[in-house]
């Protein structure tokens, strides 16, 4: 779309006339309303809802926005985000020693399958410096054991402000990402390789594959201090057989990251991923 378009993201205690009242503070100022989208979570009497907008017409500056709803907002006792079409985000990679999902991403973000920038690549391992310098992306390796992971995380961190990352994606990142860190950058993203809740941890096609499952799957998910337990914002299966093993699981489950990952990391910079306690709304 040509056009710049704005993006209300709102969560709030269920009410009469949430619809109307939000939907009239772009009305009200010539706004042309483009998509729309809400949701109640019936157990727990909780609003959520998406509006997306044209920006040509509208008669407040992108700059008055946000403080002019926050005055319908704050009576509302209302969680919103605002986000701008044509504003660009910049994410930063994390891997370990696969290449696959973070091939993936790199192609697809060069096919424009979504919109972001890539400047930064970190790595807790060296190998993957060429694919770093294929894409002419900076490549940091920061060790981390650990007696060093603090002083790790805080070169990482520095990195994200230096490149003024948006959003963080952990494309096979074999690390756990401390709580400290987390609460200082939550933007982060993680493909798990295995269908949450089910074999958190390590191993998990090991663990698939000894339970005799018929179906294997992957998880992409927002990171939180609790181990693999972050909201779900896209998961998929495929089948295996008795005639799978370990290596099979392996190769099927690298296909499916793949896939996952790069539906999460497209719904949430198309900003459609809605968090509400642990869980999530997709509006798709």
């Amino acid at each position: 779309m040509n056009s710049p378009t704005a993006t209300l993201l709102i969560s709030c205690p269920d009410r009469q006339g949430l619809v109307a009242k939000i939907a009239n503070f772009i009305y009200a100022n010539g706004g042309n309303i483009i998509h729309a989208d809400q949701h109640t979570d019936f157990d727990g009497n909780w609003f959520l809802m998406r509006l997306e907008w044209q920006l040509d017409g509208f008669n407040l500056p992108r700059e008055f926005i946000a403080p002019a709803f926050n005055s319908i907002a704050q009576p509302l006792e209302a969680n919103w985000q605002l986000h701008f079409s044509d504003e660009v985000p910049r994410i930063a990679i994390w891997v370990s020693k696969q290449d696959h999902c973070l091939l993936d991403l790199l192609w697809r973000q060069q096919a424009k399958e979504f919109i972001a920038e890539i400047p930064l690549i970190i790595s807790n391992h060296p190998n993957l410096e060429a694919i770093a310098k294929q894409f002419d992306i900076d490549y940091h390796y920061i060790q981390v054991t650990k007696d060093r992971k603090a002083e790790a995380e805080a070169e990482q961190l520095e990195l994200l402000k230096q490149y003024q990352i948006d959003l963080v994606v952990l494309a096979k990142y074999m690390q756990i990402v401390s709580a400290e860190f987390i609460a200082k950058f939550p933007q982060i993203i993680n493909i798990h390789h295995s269908f949450l809740p089910a074999f958190v941890g390590a191993n998990p096609y090991q663990q698939a594959c000894d339970r005799g499952v018929k179906i294997i799957g992957a998880t992409g998910h927002y990171v939180t201090p609790e181990l693999d337990a972050g909201p779900i914002i896209e998961q998929d299966v495929v089948r295996v057989t008795h005639r799978d093993d370990v290596t099979d699981m392996i190769r099927k489950g690298k296909d499916l990251e793949r896939i996952v990952l790069a539906r999460a990391v497209r719904l949430h910079l198309r900003n459609r991923v809605l968090v509400y306690s642990d869980r999530t709304v997709v509006f798709d």
